[in-house]
């Protein structure tokens, strides 16, 4: 039971460091620019930063849940390089997927699929 636990706290940890390099990158007016075709608000660009903040720190809290501190800061940043380079790659290939980790942008479905 315990390595079904640490799976799911791996595969938590991985998933909400994607979640935080991306709103961090869509925190950006350029990034913003190339996913939506339109810069964000201050307000929005501003709760990117914190959603981008709390998901990298909760990625980090997951990994240290399930292993002891110096595996798991290691295991964070690795995972830390590994969403960094997947959301850069969607920056070059498909940035307006990137769009669906912001839904409540109000930039709608039809320009965050637009180009797909």
């Amino acid at each position: 039971m315990h390595e079904v636990l640490h799976g799911w706290l791996l595969a938590a940890a991985l998933l909400a460091s994607l979640a935080g390099m991306g709103w961090l990158a869509l925190a950006m007016p350029a990034h913003a620019q190339q996913v939506w075709a339109a810069p964000l608000p201050a307000g929005a660009r501003r709760l990117l930063r914190g959603l981008g903040v709390a998901g990298l720190v909760a990625s980090l809290l997951l990994c240290l849940a399930a292993d002891h501190a110096s595996m798991a800061v290691l295991v964070w940043t690795m995972s830390l390089a590994g969403a960094a380079l997947l959301i850069a790659m969607t920056l070059a290939w498909r940035p307006r997927w990137l769009g669906l980790l912001a839904p409540w942008t109000g930039r709608g479905r039809s320009t965050a699929c637009a180009g797909t």
